[in-house]
């Protein structure tokens, strides 16, 4: 691209013809975010943007034809976020995945058959570099750290680097309202789910935290819709027709009213930092947009229509159980404005950061920054902090329940290291030099970009806001949005002409380079089925043995031999389940938790074995297999599963406990009492220190301390809160020093007052028969 000229190289300044009267520029008051006669795109029918004086060095326009590909990219940015899993045999990020996968693989396909002719280059721009070497690091550390998670994260890159690409080459502005429908709309239909959850408790999509929408976490769902709010106003600034205005209006505030009911505070502080920046834009390029020249009505209908839709709908207030039961303190229930207003009170909190989920949050990102200081260069390998973080920790702490940082930032440093700060360096500096260039370039043509480039940039500053307290980029909808707001601008930086630092680039292209792109598109595609499917089967069958493993336990009556048809079941979908993909940390031990409290030890341990063959420094585990193979009678194997547990966290609750059931199963249960007692004193237990301590105490008749376990046991696991008065009541009932047949009969009928409705019959079975006829 070098030419005898070279003052614009690197000033940021577009180059010489991006500037008026060129055919297919737009001027004056008329511009591409009008829904009139839209202005023509330079390179699709007029001359292309130049960047020198010479023909050979002018940039590529969008791609012809290129209108399929980006409405496959709005249907894409559509069904993402719209649709969800109908059950919880598939996670819903899994379908998301595959719709992004095979959206951006097939809008490919489109492409290079459609270009399959082309001689003229084609675009590449210095911001897709960053995603491929990102790429090329995954592939690189499948060598030496996780090798599955090294590979999905590969992929991942892949896909963003291809949505990127093709947005960059079939972007053109006139082009760009079909891929924001599509983003506007899709969100709609999520906020849509949100708020049935929210006013109705409509439970057709299986949810976590409420509401959830097709996300399964509220916060999922939130940080990718708050990042759509600049497109939707984009539409509305576009829009001309008043039924057009009010709609886009309307679905705007429903849009901003289901992230108020799922009160994640990052998108609120993203919401924020929009408000702050919005009018800057809109009062900046008004005569860009067409609503500059609506009438007073048009204005007033806007501002009504969207400030009684945040209030109306906002006030409407929540039949949620679930939602209603986290303000059951204040007796009432919240309605979506409130729930804004709370949450965004609680960050004012000290408690928020001492005792809340930031403090959690904080704990994960001191480990998180334990990895950045110990290997800034090599990081642990990409995806694999979920690995390696145990080794991280602070003495004591431990954050096996998580998976991610919850900030993009640092988890991406802990993973990639030096290849990850190539990355975040880059992509700062790109977005800086961006919003300059956008804010420095007076030209025509460069007005006519301003606003889509502003409110792209916008768009991605929410993104990076929410990223520090989330994983957003991880989620296939989000990271779908982040690479094609990336592509946006690097297709406004074709068509502007700019030079030097991050730009647009001609790609020499041939008919054979679409027909290679196209056959290796459809392998990708074929792979892409195939994992797919391995992906939905494995899911679903191990998904399937937790739903069994969980109705035998909740029955209350695991030992009864009419359950083992459904136990063999069960064994056999997880041994399916686990060979298809032995890596689903999350939901594959919960099978060997319940095994293990039915006392099947031996299939308890090969399970969690399992789990360990892909993360093997998770301390919870390394302790449930030992005490498995205690309780197999196999003491050697046990106390080498201590020995491992000990060396990564010496002080963990769960390897005290551990080592007191190793002790009293070794012939030392006086030592064992004794280091139980002082754990319970020092109020350092967890679940199994607490029965421990109980059967030490009931075998040293020591009342008092049983009876305290039994206490501390049922207000820190309320599940066990029957079991605990059955207990209770054995020992008041029993021929000892403390017998009380009042308080026996009153932990009784406390104990029937706990269980549920599927456990009351359980329950009466173990109450002594002399007893049941004073219930």
């Amino acid at each position: 691209m070098a030419t005898k000229k070279k003052r614009n190289a690197s000033s940021g300044k577009p180059a010489p013809g991006a500037g008026a009267g060129k055919p297919g520029v737009s001027s004056g008051s008329e511009s591409a975010f009008s829904t009139g006669a839209p202005a023509r795109e330079a390179g699709s029918h007029a001359k292309p943007l130049r960047s020198g004086p010479t023909d050979k060095h002018a940039l590529p326009a969008e791609a012809g034809h290129g209108a399929w590909t980006v409405g496959l990219l709005g249907a894409t940015m559509f069904l993402a976020p719209a649709v969800g899993v109908p059950n919880e045999e598939m996670l819903q990020d899994t379908l998301k995945s595959i719709v992004v996968s095979f959206g951006a693989l097939i809008a490919g396909l489109l492409f290079f058959w459609q270009q399959r002719k082309r001689h003229d280059g084609l675009r590449w721009h210095a911001m897709i570099g960053l995603p491929l070497i990102l790429m090329a690091y995954a592939l690189g550390s499948m060598a030496w750290s996780h090798t599955y998670l090294g590979a999905v994260e590969a992929i991942r890159w892949f896909i963003f680097s291809l949505l990127l690409w093709l947005g960059l080459n079939t972007l053109s502005r006139e082009r760009l309202p079909a891929l924001a429908w599509g983003i506007h709309w899709g969100a709609v239909i999520a906020s849509l789910w949100t708020a049935l959850q929210f006013w109705v408790d409509f439970r057709y999509f299986p949810q976590g935290p409420n509401p959830a929408s097709t996300f399964v976490n509220r916060n999922f769902f939130a940080e990718y819709v708050v990042c759509t709010l600049p497109f939707s106003v984009l539409l509305i600034a576009r829009a001309r027709a008043s039924a057009q205005i009010a709609l886009l209006a309307f679905t705007t505030g429903f849009n901003v009213v289901a992230i108020m009911m799922t009160g994640t505070r990052s998108a609120l502080l993203a919401i924020l930092a929009m408000t702050l920046v919005l009018p800057v834009i809109l009062y900046l390029y008004r005569k860009q947009f067409e609503f500059y020249r609506w009438p007073r009505a048009s204005r007033m209908l806007l501002s009504g229509v969207l400030l009684g839709t945040v209030l109306g709908l906002g006030l409407i207030p929540t039949n949620n159980a679930r939602l209603m039961e986290e303000y059951k303190t204040e007796q009432r229930s919240v309605n979506a404005l409130e729930r804004a207003f709370s949450r965004s009170r609680s960050m004012t909190e000290a408690e928020e950061y001492t005792q809340r989920s930031f403090s959690i949050r904080l704990v994960m990102w001191k480990a998180t920054a334990n990895i950045i200081k110990a290997r800034p260069f090599s990081g642990v390998g990409a995806g694999a902090w979920e690995v390696d973080i145990p080794l991280y920790q602070a003495a004591g702490s431990q954050l096996e329940t998580d998976y991610y940082a919850h900030n993009e930032i640092l988890q991406l440093l802990a993973e990639y290291g030096l290849t990850g700060w190539l990355f975040l360096l880059g992509l700062l500096a790109y977005l800086t030099h961006a919003a300059l260039r956008t804010l420095q370039n007076r030209s025509t043509e460069g007005q006519v970009e301003a606003p889509l480039r502003a409110l792209t940039l916008l768009s991605l500053l929410m993104l990076l806001i929410v990223s520090n307290a989330g994983f957003p980029w991880r989620m296939a909808s989000t990271g779908a949005l982040f690479a094609l707001t990336l592509a946006i601008l690097a297709a406004s930086d074709a068509r502007l002409g700019y030079r030097g630092f991050a730009s647009a680039a001609r790609l020499p292209w041939k008919p054979l380079y679409s027909q290679v792109g196209a056959v290796a598109l459809m392998v990708c595609l074929a792979l892409a089925a195939y994992i797919s499917r391995q992906a939905a089967a494995s899911e679903s069958k191990i998904v399937k043995a937790v739903k069994i493993a969980l109705t035998v336990s909740q029955s209350g009556d695991y030992q009864n031999p009419r359950w083992d048809k459904a136990k063999r079941e069960m064994l056999a979908l997880i041994k399916d389940g686990t060979d298809i993909n032995p890596h689903y940390r999350k939901i594959t031990p919960m099978v060997a938790d319940e095994l293990a409290k039915w006392g099947d030890w031996k299939n308890a341990v090969w399970i969690w074995e399992s789990v360990l063959s892909s993360r093997p420094y998770v301390v919870a585990i390394i302790s449930n297999v030992a005490r498995g193979y205690a309780q197999l009678g196999q003491n050697e194997k046990a106390m080498e599963y201590l020995a491992r547990a000990r060396k990564l966290q010496p002080n963990a609750a769960s390897v005290n406990s551990l080592e007191i059931i190793l002790l009293s199963r070794t012939g030392k249960e006086a030592q064992a009492y004794q280091q139980a007692k002082s754990l319970l004193a020092a109020g350092t237990y967890d679940f199994d220190l607490v029965n421990a301590a109980y059967v030490l105490a009931v075998r040293a008749r020591d009342w008092p301390v049983a009876l305290t376990a039994l206490e501390l046991r049922s207000k820190g696991w309320p599940a066990q809160t029957a079991d605990g008065w059955l207990k209770i009541g054995n020992i008041y009932a029993s021929d000892t020093e403390v017998k009380d047949e009042a308080r026996a009969l009153a932990a009784y009928r406390a104990a029937l007052l706990a269980a549920t409705e599927a456990e009351k019959n359980a329950v009466r079975a173990r109450i002594p028969p002399g007893y049941l006829p004073k219930l």
